[in-house]
């Protein structure tokens, strides 16, 4: 479970060549068998090495490791999305800026974290999230029956807050 936390906090910093390592070391054919993950977890450094103003290095990275990938037609998209970075001055400030933010590496380091718990025969989800996932639902059914009167849906952040 450390390891695994370990690797979800490297993704989610953005340093997804240690999360590639550590997640080599704990489950050595997880990402040869999901090219779609390690196409993700590539992609992520790529974004760092932009995002860092090293775009040669960044250049020579996507050749060399994102390259192969053109192939496919199904990652031919994507790729010109990430490439399309290089050509901004301010990446953050591209039509492809949601590829450096947050929420794509959240969506990235979730993604790992269920590919391991799945090659371990582990829950990807936690009995937490399957309670909050089925609340969820049966509120917006609820909400949906009772009309305007009923009560805002659930968000979990606000209930944090709170």
């Amino acid at each position: 479970m450390d390891k695994r936390k370990r690797i979800f906090h490297f993704a989610l910093e953005g340093n997804a060549l240690k999360a590639i390592e550590l997640t080599e070391q704990l489950a050595k054919d997880i990402l040869e068998n999901n090219k779609d993950l390690q196409f993700d977890l590539l992609s992520l450094h790529f974004v760092e090495l932009v995002c860092s103003r090293k775009c040669t290095e960044a250049l020579e990275f996507a050749q060399t490791k994102l390259g192969p990938f053109g192939k496919e037609p199904k990652y031919m998209e994507k790729l010109e999305d990430f490439m399309a970075l290089l050509a901004y001055k301010e990446p953050e400030k591209s039509p492809m800026f949601h590829l450096l933010s947050l929420e794509y590496r959240q969506q990235v380091a979730d993604s790992l974290n269920r590919a391991i718990l799945a090659h371990l025969n582990l829950p990807s989800y936690t009995a937490m999230e399957r309670l909050i996932q089925q609340a969820t639902v049966v509120r917006q059914c609820l909400s949906q029956e009772a009309g305007k009167d009923a009560p805002p849906p659930f968000s979990l952040k606000d209930f944090l807050r709170s």
